[in-house]
């Protein structure tokens, strides 16, 4: 029987058992540290890994193949906070300031950028972006990204007022540095800090009724060498997944919170439910410099073949 190594994140609603596969689930631990070995070595048969990086992953060539499952979800209004003397108060008052996130390409910090250019007309070029890792995938950093350099943490940064805002948990001072092992999260908050939007579940719930935008955080790969020698495989492992979700899925209190701003599935699987969210994703990074202005729009091809109903 072959095998199937997986790497994914510590989610009840993930673990699979695959027709004709022996499955060997590899742990790692921060998961977003299996992301930059999927995308630089193919570590894994199969892996969790940022929607962002996948885009960027896919147009530089690298062999990885999605099935429409994303693990995890979440709204970022609440993302963004501001230094205690920062003057802050309105969303295009970040602009010419100074504001850190951990690295320019990871999800949250393009969500971000999206919502707040989008919805409250930021202009993100005007904005200096504090960083203090790689991302994933290299070679599309802006020239209005800045690299921490004398190691302290984005924490640090915000707390002594040298950046005006930061984003919060693991896109910013929830962490320093690259991910190591055992590196354990947490929320990040930074005293005397505020939040940019303090009624952000509101202003959340309400994006998502307008917009049908959801905010997606990781999806599943698969190295593509497996697909073209096993076709079948991607439908497999979706469904196995969508069934490891109907018998294994309890939600926690985050993800009961939006299951009740969204009124439905938490973590919705496949296309039709999540169009209009791919194509924020897909619009936002082009718009953010990530990918190419010609980037396909058709987010069906971001996918294999395959039923995913």
């Amino acid at each position: 029987m072959n095998t199937l190594s997986v790497a994914f994140g510590d989610y009840p609603h993930a673990l699979v058992e695959v027709n004709g596969y022996q499955v060997e689930p590899v742990e790692v631990r921060p998961i977003i540290s299996a992301y930059r070995r999927m995308i630089r070595d193919l570590e894994f048969d199969v892996c969790e890994l940022a929607p962002v990086s996948y885009l960027m992953a896919r147009q530089a060539g690298v062999p990885l193949t999605a099935i429409p499952v994303f693990l995890n979800r979440r709204f970022h209004h609440e993302d963004v906070q501001c230094a205690s003397r920062s003057g802050i108060r309105v969303p295009r008052d970040l602009e010419g300031r100074r504001v850190g996130v951990r690295a320019y390409s990871v999800s949250t910090g393009v969500w971000v950028r999206g919502l707040l250019a989008e919805e409250y007309g930021v202009a993100n070029e005007k904005i200096t972006w504090v960083v203090d890792d790689d991302d994933h995938v290299e070679g599309r950093v802006p020239t209005n990204v800045e690299r921490v350099s004398d190691g302290r943490s984005l924490g640090e940064l915000l707390s002594a007022e040298e950046l005006d805002a930061a984003l919060t948990g693991n896109a910013g001072t929830g962490r320093a540095g690259a991910p190591r092992a055992d590196w354990t999260s947490h929320g990040g908050e930074v005293e005397g800090s505020y939040p940019l939007f303090p009624d952000a579940d509101v202003l959340s719930a309400d994006w998502y009724l307008r917009t049908g935008i959801y905010p997606m955080h990781s999806l599943v790969v698969i190295r593509s060498e497996l697909v073209e020698r096993d076709p079948g495989l991607p439908a497999a492992l979706y469904a196995a997944l969508a069934e490891s979700k109907r018998r294994h899925f309890t939600a926690d209190p985050r993800l009961a919170r939006q299951s009740l701003l969204i009124g439905g599935d938490p973590i919705p699987y496949g296309i039709a439910a999540n169009e209009p969210s791919l194509h924020a994703l897909v619009r936002f990074s082009r718009d953010q410099g990530l990918l190419d202005p010609d980037f396909s729009t058709d987010v069906r091809e971001l996918f294999a073949e395959g039923d995913y109903t």
